[in-house]
């Protein structure tokens, strides 16, 4: 029976504890990356594994299956090594683990996890907690063999560790919540002091909301205007508090005239605190659509979200016209942007007449869709605004240069490759797809879906299958939400023979390469994140 406290067990105990641990925490890197893009919010991360679709219960479940069996193989077989079958039964376990994550890892459309310094101190937190509670249960198994005294148990006696894949939820929430009580605190602290050094310096501030085409509008009109003024601007999509202060305290202010913040919402109240440390002279918004349903709940809530950047603009606010008339009870001056007309759509690109104070212009850009043309309308009411000419914006937006990921235009061994593989959603699904059929070839669409639309999520895909029908070939990526895509598109005369599904984005690209051909184009529309997986 051995002596349960004593120097060999011990060493035992935390042996098994560090690799076991080790091996496991390799797990979590895609958990920790999903974590990651809600926030570090422990009850999004809750709510998303609660998702029917969502098979991450299920996958840890087999992982947890395949263990516990070769757990108790292994340790039956090497039952003649004594109590040290219970050591070398783990071996299999970490294996396992190790190709979970290997397997893992390539379920994920974008990268599972930027392992930025917080990141870096979750996991370690995480890590660190997975050992605690590793070494806790290998100390109460070798407690509980000591009194117990059977045989069997003391060569079984680590088989419970397998059960570990089912409290990947729970640990990884807990790490959370512990660092929180440093990560809270610190954020504030950074936050207050963008918020100081925003205050004291003499910048413009511009800021960018709506449910969609937020960044190609900051990226337009920082083009734009950068051809008059110094302008800075969040980077990418960087639109939450953290985000626009790690800009700001990054950057020498005294270098430029304006910023343009890009402020982006989940629930009511996320503009309002955006506006607080960040409050604008001037705001744009976008657009409305039902984008973040999922959070919002209601429509209204998104026009009552969005409209806190009105509350907050010192002077003067630019929104799209056709959603001008829902912000009609919210403060500041407002303009109804609806100076671009007679908008024309090619392969080659979008023309469109340009009015300002009495003044047109005809401007040709290279961006693509009857969107951008909006985009830059958007953008060219604010720089009139801020002293620019009608024909100072037309020069400008010539000039411009697609925006990442949004119906960019890219060309590959003749091949069109239309990336509007950011977040799509409703409106923008329906310009991405216009312009696909502007071009020649065969036209080929490859898509996941649209997110984050709550209630809407399956009438909406039905609808985005509809609008899919009459392509040369369909291919649905993931098993998310192709299901309402699948069958809008079958319903409404999609053919059936060219319609694929694929589980992964890469599966998708290795079957293009079967069929595509020079001369043909095809729309990567919306790609998937992992919290959608």
């Amino acid at each position: 029976m051995g002596i349960f406290i004593s120097v060999p067990k011990t060493i035992e105990c935390i042996v098994a504890a560090v690799v076991f641990a080790a091996a496991f925490s390799a797990t979590y890197i895609r958990l920790a990356g999903i974590l990651q893009a809600f926030g570090y919010s422990g009850k999004k991360l809750f709510g998303w594994a609660r998702k029917k679709s969502n098979a991450l219960f299920k996958r840890l479940t087999m992982l947890f299956m395949l263990c516990a069996l070769s757990c108790a193989a292994v340790a039956l077989c090497f039952s003649f090594a004594n109590e040290y079958a219970a050591v070398i039964s783990l071996v299999p376990c970490i294996l396992f683990f190790i190709l979970y994550a290997v397997a893992d890892k390539k379920l994920a459309l974008r990268s599972p996890a930027t392992f930025t310094p917080r990141l870096k101190r979750f996991y370690a937190a995480l890590a660190l907690l997975t050992a605690i509670f590793v070494y806790l249960a290998v100390t109460l198994l070798n407690f509980a063999d000591y009194i117990w005294g059977n045989a069997m148990f003391n060569r079984l006696r680590y088989l419970p560790l397998t059960a570990f894949p089912l409290l990947s939820l729970p640990l990884a929430a807990l790490a959370n919540l512990i660092c929180k009580i440093y990560e809270t605190p610190r954020n504030k602290s950074f936050v207050r002091s963008a918020k100081k050094k925003l205050s004291a310096s003499s910048l413009k501030v511009i800021g960018i909301t709506g449910s969609y085409g937020k960044t190609s509008c900051k990226q337009i009109l920082a083009g734009i205007l950068s051809k008059k003024y110094r302008v800075l601007s969040t980077p990418r999509s960087h639109n939450t508090p953290l985000g626009i202060a790690l800009t700001l305290n990054s950057s020498g202010l005294e270098k430029y005239d304006i910023f343009i913040a890009e402020m982006g919402a989940r629930n009511v109240g996320d503009i309002a605190e955006l506006c607080e440390f960040c409050p604008p002279d001037y705001s744009v918004i976008t657009g409305i659509c039902p984008q973040h349903l999922e959070s919002f709940k209601t429509e209204e809530n998104i026009v009552r979200a969005k409209g806190e950047i009105l509350s907050a603009t010192k002077y003067k606010a630019v929104i799209a016209a056709d959603c001008f008339e829902k912000f009609g009870a919210y403060g500041c001056d407002k303009v109804r942007a609806d100076c671009v007309s007679d908008i024309s759509v090619s392969p080659a690109g979008t023309s469109f007449k340009l009015t300002l104070g009495g003044e047109s212009a005809i401007v040709h850009t290279k961006l693509l869709g009857a969107h951008s043309a909006q985009n830059i309308g958007l953008a060219a009411e604010v720089a009139h605004i801020l002293g620019m000419s009608v024909g100072e914006i037309a020069a400008a937006a010539e000039e411009l240069d697609f925006v990442e990921h949004r119906l960019q235009l890219i060309e590959s061994n003749g091949v069109n490759i239309l990336d509007d593989g950011y977040n799509s959603n409703v409106k923008g699904a329906a310009a991405a797809l216009e312009v696909l059929r502007s071009f020649g070839g065969a036209k080929i669409a490859v898509t996941p879906g649209l997110v984050e639309l709550g209630v809407l999520e399956e009438s909406e895909n039905y609808i985005l299958g509809k609008s899919l029908a009459g392509l040369d070939r369909v291919i649905l990526v993931g098993e998310t939400l192709v299901a309402p895509v699948k069958k809008g598109y079958l319903e409404n005369g999609g053919d059936p023979s060219v319609l694929y599904t694929v589980p992964t984005l890469s599966a998708a690209q290795e079957l293009l390469k079967q069929f595509l051909a020079a001369g043909d184009c095809v729309l990567f529309l919306n790609d998937l994140p992992d919290i959608y997986r």
